[in-house]
């Protein structure tokens, strides 16, 4: 019997990565848990939330609106202006003066070895008076009862974090194009139910956007201090969480918590420019070979199939394989937007979406390496790991 040709093997193996892919995001349709399944409870521990800003005021009122709007009886909000250069902290102060239960806090100059948000995170946890603590960006806004729900959530789960990736508000193209690939990556890259058993790096994961921490938990991982020199500190977080034996919860806050990240081009340019390499905790081998095959798994069918198409019949079983691959890949697009309320039309776009963000992410590693990652005016150096 004459040996199957390397190719026919590698056409294969981009089906069986597909299946074992559209195989998770089927099993995350009931294994990922929305916030708006968890009950409020009858009382609740009192509550601290704290929000990092920087350069906010295109956010930070209405953010802070949804906060003290919570259906939360214990409940003290602070906000840390982190040395904005804009109407932040005068937007903050006016609202503090219709409320008590809001403060402002100013922030100190960021030292050596630190990440700015970490460390405007740590000033905001050390002044927070609460057995729980809850982080939230400057760019969230909150139903009235999500902080109940989180809670609920928190203590039901018997973990010391529970995060909540929000509803993602996309409208500039660029954002249509990147952003869904991080609902994309955890709904069919990450089987949760083993992830919440299995304490390893590679399954952990967590939205920076929403932590709601137990302050215990919080402090026995030595809180944003451990993480002080991580970009990425929501991941790290979790992972101190998970390797301590504390665990940690990833919500779908979808109807209760929505974020518009980015606002055009050049903020998904940098803000996932930041990010992507950092992911993968700036070790470029991992993250090239992701990159690589995700652009393969997304791009080869469709060649595959222009170049067979053609030749019919002659090359059918490449052209039918192709099919096969584009036909799993459309469907594990479909289950993302679907879930995720995200524009129809990413089920037909997602090549060129795959290519933009591995573009973005090329150029990630490009300027971490070189030392020239910049995110709201400050250096964002790569540590490796």
């Amino acid at each position: 019997m004459a040996p199957i040709p390397a190719w026919i093997w590698h056409q294969t193996s981009l089906i069986v990565f597909l299946l074992v892919i559209l195989s998770i995001a089927v099993h995350n349709l009931w294994a990922w848990r929305r916030l708006s399944a968890y009950e409020p409870l009858g009382s609740s521990p009192a509550l601290s939330v704290l929000i990092p800003a920087r350069n906010e005021q295109r956010h930070i009122v209405e953010c802070v609106r949804s906060v003290l709007a919570q259906d939360y009886d214990s409940l003290e909000v602070v906000v840390l202006d982190d040395v904005s250069s804009d109407a932040t902290a005068a937007m903050v102060e006016q609202l503090a003066a219709e409320d008590p239960r809001l403060r402002l806090q100013r922030g100190e100059p960021v030292p050596a070895g630190w990440v700015g948000k970490n460390w405007a995170c740590q000033q905001l946890a050390s002044t927070a008076t609460h057995p729980l603590l809850l982080f939230v960006d400057g760019d969230t806004r909150l139903a009235p009862d999500a902080c109940k729900r989180a809670v609920a959530a928190l203590l039901s789960e018997g973990v010391g974090l529970v995060s909540v990736l929000p509803r993602q508000t996309v409208v500039s193209w660029a954002e249509v194009l990147a952003v869904p690939i991080m609902a994309w990556s955890v709904s069919s890259l990450l089987p949760l139910t083993l992830a919440y058993r299995w304490h390893t790096n590679a399954l952990t994961t967590a939205s920076g956007q929403f932590m709601l921490f137990r302050r215990d938990a919080y402090e026995a991982i030595g809180g944003h201090h451990a993480v002080r020199d991580r970009v990425v500190e929501d991941i790290a977080l979790a992972r101190k969480l998970g390797a301590a034996g504390l665990g940690w919860r990833l919500l779908d806050g979808q109807d209760r918590v929505r974020c518009r990240m980015y606002y055009g081009f050049q903020e998904v340019w940098d803000g996932f420019g930041k990010n992507l390499f950092a992911l993968f905790d700036n070790r470029v081998l991992p993250f090239a070979f992701v990159w690589l095959w995700l652009l393969v798994v997304h791009w080869e069918p469709l060649l595959w199939l222009a170049l067979a198409l053609p030749h019919l019949p002659a090359l059918a079983p490449h052209a039918l394989r192709a099919v096969a691959a584009l036909a799993l890949t459309i469907a594990v697009w479909m289950l993302t937007v679907r879930r995720f309320a995200l524009p129809w039309y990413l089920v037909l776009l997602y090549p060129v979406l795959m290519l933009f963000v591995a573009a973005i992410a090329a150029r990630s590693m490009l300027i971490s390496l070189a030392g020239r990652g910049t995110w709201k005016g400050r250096a964002v150096k790569a540590v490796p790991r």
